[in-house]
Order: C-alpha cells, then sequence, then structure tokens
C-alpha cells in the first residue's frame, strides 16, 4: 500500500512507537525491509539518499519501490531523502515519490524557511509529505564541533511556525555514517525543542545511537528515525562471507539471499527496539 509518511509518522509521535526510514539502493535491501515490515504488520519508509540517486535514476527507483509498494498490505512510503534544490525535488514528485526532504540546513535560518515554503506548496498540490532539516548532522568523515550545529529550540519554534512541515529533523547527538554505537542523544534539548514544536521529530544518523537511549525515546515526539549505514554493514559484511565461502558461485541472484536475510535481520532488530510487536 503505497502512502505519503505524515499520518503513520504522527501516530508514532503521539506513541511509544518510531517509523523506520531505510536508506536502500535496490531491490534486494527494499524487499528485505518490507519483509521485516510485513512481520511486524508495521509501516515502512524506503528512502533515496544523494549516493542511491546517483546510483540509480529516480524514474527508476520508484517504479522499482512503487511495484513492492503495491504488493503489501503493509503501508509503504517513498521518501526522497536530503534534496538541496528545489529541482531535484519537483523530478522526483513528478516521478512519483510520495515523500521528500529538504536539506536547507546549511543555509542561514530566513533561507531555510523561504525555501522550505516553496517545498511545501509544491508538495501540497501531489499530497507529498515534506520533512525539513534545522541544525546541522554532520559525517564521520568531516565532523565539524557538533554543539555549534544543534538544533536551538527557539529557532525551532520560529521555523514551525512560518514553515509548518510534516516532520522536522534535528539535530541531537547523532551523526551520519557511524559504524559503531557511540553515540548519545540530548534529552534535554529534545525536550526543550518538543515544548516549541507540535510536529513529529526526526532523528537522521540512527545506527550510531546507542541502543540504551531508544527506550527514552519512545515516549518523545521523536516518530522517525533514519538508518542506512547498518544496513549496509549487514549487507557487505554477509556478502563478503558468501563470496569468500563460495569463491567459483558467480550467480548474484545465489550470492544475493544470505546478505537479503541479514538486512531483514537487522531491520526487524530495529522494529523491535522502536516498540512495534511481532505478529504470530
Amino acid at each position: 500500500m503505497l502512502v505519503n509518511m505524515s499520518e503513520y509518522v504522527a501516530e508514532a509521535s503521539r506513541t511509544e512507537r518510531i517509523v523506520p526510514g531505510f536508506n536502500v539502493f535496490g531491490y534486494e535491501d527494499a524487499y528485505a525491509v518490507i519483509r521485516a515490515a510485513e512481520r511486524f504488520g508495521a509501516p515502512v519508509i524506503l528512502m533515496s539518499n544523494s549516493d542511491a540517486v546517483e546510483h540509480m535514476e529516480i524514474s527508476s527507483s520508484v517504479a522499482l519501490y512503487k511495484s513492492l509498494a503495491e504488493s503489501t498490505e503493509i503501508p509503504v512510503c517513498i521518501h526522497l531523502d536530503h534534496a538541496k534544490t528545489l529541482e531535484l525535488i519537483q523530478k522526483a514528485i513528478k516521478a512519483g515519490y510520495t515523500s521528500v526532504m529538504y536539506d536547507g540546513s546549511a543555509l542561514p535560518l530566513e533561507e531555510n524557511i523561504g525555501n522550505t515554503v516553496r517545498v511545501l506548496d509544491l508538495a501540497a498540490k501531489f499530497n507529498v509529505s515534506v520533512e525539513a532539516e534545522l541544525g546541522s548532522i554532520p559525517y564521520t568523515d568531516r565532523n565539524a564541533e557538533i554543539e555549534s550545529i544543534l538544533t536551538t529550540p527557539a529557532e525551532a519554534g520560529e521555523f514551525i511556525k512560518r514553515a509548518p512541515v510534516d516532520a522536522l529533523a534535528v539535530a541531537v547527538g547523532s551523526l551520519h555514517r557511524m559504524q559503531a554505537q557511540t553515540a548519545r542523544l540530548d534529552f534535554n534539548r529534545i525536550s526543550a525543542i518538543e515544548s516549541r514544536v507540535d510536529v513529529p521529530l526526526v532523528i537522521h544518523g540512527f545506527t550510531g545511537v546507542v541502543d540504551e537511549d531508544v527506550e527514552k525515546l519512545l515516549p518523545t515526539k521523536v516518530g522517525k528515525v533514519n538508518i542506512g549505514t547498518a544496513l549496509r554493514l549487514a549487507f557487505g559484511k554477509a556478502m563478503k562471507a558468501e563470496i569468500a565461502s563460495n569463491p567459483d558461485e558467480y550467480d548474484r541472484v545465489k550470492l544475493f539471499k544470505k546478505p537479503m536475510d541479514a538486512v531483514q535481520a537487522v531491520a526487524e532488530n530495529k522494529y523491535r527496539l522502536f516498540g512495534w510487536d511481532q505478529k504470530e
């Protein structure tokens, strides 16, 4: 079932659940995370980040993910992640993406708000949900001084007042592309942001967040988290093992089976952590 993310992320933010957004790069990982979501009767967000957009033409990726969404009864959202231009967002919406994220986090507040409003105006015509980012969540390979880029609660309140997006990504201590779970979230900052905004919050770079912080996060307004590295690590490690143990096998369909199972296992574990009950 193809949907946008607004209803399900909003519902999760009001309950002790979180909807995962998974960065996927094609059939194998997209199918694996949908299978995981089906075991919990839970919604899933298939996300295309900048690497995925470079790897596969948007029209091709949306056709693939749409066909998968229409073959399952669970809600599936197709989401463009970290788009920095209106042109790319227009292209994604025209192709059939049901949700987009405009990333103006590197811009001054006024410019970020103005651009986000333009995205909201466009998305509203097509029933496409919109996520924005305030503050900046750095990458481990180019880590800046974290404290200087964390989301300011007062600015978050001003942002949502003028650009009422469906979800707001905030910088509260996580980092993109962390391979080890060592990041600790700033719950005082999360609480202060919650007091200023009335929309679901999103945390990016969630692979590196320690599991102990997840339980504390469930009662908050966080309704969506982004996960990518955890899936890539699972797929890559399983693929290396398969190739090493089957050096004469060249059929990629056979080589992909265990990596897909590994991705599904990681996704299932995330659903358990995020408050979802497995179906019998």
